[in-house]
């Protein structure tokens, strides 16, 4: 195929972030040759690269359930390969996700409580049929975000709002030579995550996978009343009025989770005003289930997603800091594929190379966030 001469292939998404669950979606990203340059390929250009790979697929025969999407946002191709049985979604040159997905990896790195919420939190929405853009309600990276949101807003917060961890607009800053914008984005994050952990002035939330579970149920559980007027930011960390945000209108969602990465962008625009409700429903149900007086939280909770899921989120809290991976600077920019692990595998990081970056410090809130020099 002469226009993808070239081209690499690489994973990201959940198998990335070390998020997926056993029946996640595989997201895949064809890479088109620029050189050491990051690529510039427009939509219809993307277009036409995602058909001359629906056309290889078709003559070859290397899968099935064939599903070219090609007026979404970003163009996928979606299959399902005949040889393992994994539903893929292929996207072209789509850079930001690859880095959105290195981010949610690394701010694991901050409590490993994180990644066993994710997973609970998308066993339990797939139970109850919400996690699914496709019929109008969550994409898994929303899921990941309203945890993320949870975090920052629970008392002690957990995650610090993420314009602490990357600020501005990350992928505006996707641009010229790729090592040196990843490198860039890969010390800023590694220098701010490392700030936050190491300030021991912070209080700690030592709260059990279940207990937080809870409270997370009960943080939504009038999420269509609150989403009228009111917007999830976890870039700010809190709710954000949705008249004052002048990017966010006119309002024509039914809620509005930003993509603190690539703000003003709404993860959940699939979500129609129908399934909001029925959402919310769901939200509110589970809350009065696991906090009626006559009930055992972990026997519900057993009854909500898989044993190997349930073993990692009724051991109590001990405290320390989980270490999947550091932001990795000077590496590859192919990354390559780990295999996958039970959930309750921890994998062990290496050691960050921040100590050699070059940047300068913006004061925040009487704080010192690390970013790189422009």
């Amino acid at each position: 195929m002469v226009s993808l001469d070239g081209a690499t292939v690489e994973p990201f998404g959940s198998f990335v972030s070390n998020l997926f669950t056993r029946w996640g979606d595989l997201d895949i990203s064809i890479e088109l040759s620029n050189g050491l340059h990051i690529s510039s390929a427009g939509k219809k250009q993307k277009q036409t690269f995602l058909g001359d790979v629906l056309k290889a697929l078709r003559m070859k025969g290397g899968g099935s359930n064939l599903q070219f999407i090609s007026n979404a946002r970003v163009p996928i191709l979606k299959f399902k390969s005949y040889r393992q049985g994994v539903s893929c979604d292929i996207s072209i040159n789509n850079l930001p996700g690859q880095m959105k997905s290195k981010i949610l990896l690394w701010i694991n790195k901050i409590d490993g409580r994180f990644r066993h919420m994710v997973l609970l939190v998308k066993e339990w929405a797939k139970a109850h049929k919400i996690n699914n853009s496709k019929a109008g309600t969550f994409n898994s990276y929303s899921l990941s975000l309203l945890v993320i949101f949870y975090f920052q807003t629970c008392i002690p917060a957990i995650f610090p709002p993420l314009k602490d961890i990357y600020p501005g607009n990350m992928v505006d800053d996707l641009i010229g030579v790729r090592s040196d914008a990843e490198n860039l984005i890969a010390q800023t994050c590694d220098a701010n995550i490392n700030r936050f952990i190491s300030n021991r002035a912070r209080s700690i939330n030592r709260k059990s996978v279940a207990e937080l579970f809870v409270e997370f149920i009960g943080k939504f559980a009038k999420m269509d009343s609150m989403a009228v007027k009111m917007g999830i930011c976890p870039y700010s960390g809190k709710w954000e009025q949705i008249e004052d945000n002048m990017i966010w209108l006119p309002k024509t969602y039914a809620i509005f989770v930003e993509d603190p990465f690539e703000q003003p962008q709404n993860t959940a625009r699939s979500v129609s005003a129908g399934q909001l409700k029925k959402i919310t429903e769901a939200f509110a149900r589970t809350h009065d289930l696991l906090t009626s007086t006559n009930q055992n939280q972990i026997s519900l909770l057993s009854n909500m997603a898989p044993a190997h899921v349930i073993r990692c989120i009724t051991r109590p809290y001990g405290g320390g800091y989980f270490h999947p991976t550091q932001p990795q600077v000077q590496r590859a920019i192919r990354p390559q594929l780990q295999s996958q692990r039970h959930f309750q595998n921890v994998s062990q990081g290496t050691s960050s190379n921040s100590s050699s970056s070059k940047g300068h410090t913006l004061v925040h809130r009487g704080q010192q966030i690390w970013r790189p020099k422009s």
